[in-house]
């Protein structure tokens, strides 16, 4: 199969899965190989998400979403969360559904935790 972009996308996942088990160096060869081929077929998106080297994995999280965690993390409520960003509380639901998607938690408080489990806040 030809399918140069789907494989690189399975990398990442791959490179993912390497990083939450603690295997820095499958995980990092993982990433190199997917830029890689995103620089190649002009990617720009998909390389700029791929984790840098040191930082706190994300995830797979958008910079919104981390922004939602951290302030769910600190206890704030929906409401509160909605003000703060100038978003609409449906958008911060939504935000959490995908986050508790990503993260494989299914509330609030596990979400919390896994944020300061794994430093994400």
């Amino acid at each position: 199969l030809q399918v140069p972009y789907e494989a690189a996308r399975v990398r990442v996942l791959l490179g993912r899965a390497c990083q939450a088990l603690g295997d820095a160096d499958s995980s990092r060869r993982h990433f190199d190989a997917a830029a890689a081929v995103f620089e190649r077929l002009g990617a720009a998106p998909d390389r700029a998400a791929l984790p840098r080297p040191g930082a706190a994995p994300a995830y797979g999280l958008s910079g919104r979403e981390r922004a939602v965690l951290a302030l769910v993390a600190a206890g704030e409520s929906n409401r509160a969360i909605a003000a703060r960003l100038s978003i609409s509380e449906h958008t911060v639901a939504r935000h959490l559904s995908n986050i508790f998607n990503k993260l494989g938690v299914s509330s609030r408080t596990a979400a919390g935790a896994f944020a300061h489990t794994h430093r994400l806040v």
